[in-house]
């Protein structure tokens, strides 16, 4: 290992309503996530396992790390290349399978980032470029389902 990264933060359970676990439903499931000099995200379950829907889940988190890693290899990639993006939108999907024992899994996310390119000319090796971004992508090297993308393109000059 050439180098190594360390990330600190501090999840906290918030949805103890004065019961604590006593029972599945005597709890919320609200949690935040603090990072040091960072907003703190309100994050709860997803609305089908008794969570708030108006908070982020772990599950959408996960995506949007992914999402996030891959755009920002891929802007990298794109500015060493002479690819000039002045747009990038990506609208990632990500699929879940839950187990008969309430567990589950992700099978697949899927990016699909919306790229807007300033020549005609490097809309080819704009697409090129979002492989190489996905085998440097820290996060997802380090998951065990596909991270698919499907990259449009629009080009408008500067």
């Amino acid at each position: 290992m050439d180098k190594a990264h360390h990330y600190s933060l501090q999840l906290k359970w918030t949805g103890n309503t004065g019961h604590g676990t006593n029972n599945y439903r005597s709890y919320e499931r609200a949690h935040t996530v603090s990072i040091e000099g960072k907003p703190v995200l309100d994050c709860s379950s997803d609305a089908a396992f008794r969570g708030d829907k108006t908070k982020y889940t772990p599950e959408e988190l996960l995506v949007a790390s992914l999402c996030g890693c891959h755009m920002l290899w891929y802007l990298h990639l794109c500015s060493e290349a002479g690819v000039v993006v002045t747009d990038y939108v990506d609208n990632a999907t990500g699929t879940m399978a839950e187990t008969a024992n309430g567990g589950g899994y992700f099978t697949e996310v899927t990016l699909q980032p919306i790229v807007t390119v300033t020549e005609q000319s490097m809309v080819d090796k704009a697409n090129e470029l979002h492989q190489k971004a996905n085998e440097l992508c820290f996060i997802a090297k380090s998951v065990n389902f596909p991270v698919r993308h499907r990259a449009t393109y629009k080009v408008e000059k500067l």
